[in-house]
């Protein structure tokens, strides 16, 4: 579960870092192949990392999506609040929901839409430029990224409503412990006798009858 739970950030370091190497030693290549070094020179010069930068492109866009993902789950995507900030409590709550399930609709749409994209692109022969990959490898971010980010709406909009459902019952069970408590005392005065009626409900009604003297 903890797997699950930290499952972009792994996957978001993990491309980052390879990226940032892969960057690394193309730059040290292009700039160690000016120096006429023997022998050296011409090996690096025999080495082709034309595909470092295409590499690193396609890693920066599974980094864009995965990043995505993070962001709903993290809560940190800009989002522009300033109508629903004006509502009352009820209708707040509401337009959250509205709100959480129309992303949840959306990411499962380009999800499915990407994952038909992807499957025709699979029929082709399409591979990419410099590295001759298949290119419905590269286009896989699409439906991967959009279905981790409806999972992660997914998860907010169940720990949305397990809290309004937490909230409902401690307001239910307040509710109750206060009509339990409340109660109602009336006192009669006929000539020397008195009767206090003490109704505490739902327990029912006793009656307390004194005289002056302090008889029962």
């Amino acid at each position: 579960m903890k797997l699950l739970d930290h499952l972009e950030e792994y996957l978001i370091a993990l491309l980052m870092a390879t990226a940032t190497l892969i960057t690394f030693i193309a730059v040290v290549h292009r700039y160690m192949s000016g120096f006429a070094i023997p022998v050296v020179q011409d090996y690096l010069i025999s080495l082709n990392t034309s595909w470092a930068q295409e590499l690193t492109i396609y890693l920066f866009v599974w980094m864009a999506k995965f990043g995505a993902a993070y962001g709903v789950r993290s809560g940190i995507h800009v989002g522009v609040d300033v109508l629903v900030n004006r509502m009352n409590e009820k209708n707040r709550k509401l337009f959250t929901l509205i709100s959480l399930g129309s992303g949840a609709l959306f990411t499962a749409i380009i999800g499915s839409l990407g994952a038909y994209f992807v499957f025709g692109i699979a029929q082709t022969d399409q591979t990419s430029p410099d590295m001759e990959i298949p290119m419905w490898w590269v286009y896989m971010a699409i439906p991967l990224g959009s279905f981790l980010m409806w999972l992660g709406i997914s998860f907010v909009v169940v720990n949305y409503l397990n809290t309004i459902i937490r909230m409902l019952r401690v307001w239910i069970k307040r509710y109750k412990h206060e009509r339990a408590d409340h109660f109602w005392f009336v006192t009669v005065v006929d000539a020397n006798r008195h009767a206090d009626l003490d109704c505490s409900w739902p327990d029912g009604i006793k009656f307390l009858v004194h005289d002056d003297d302090g008889a029962n």
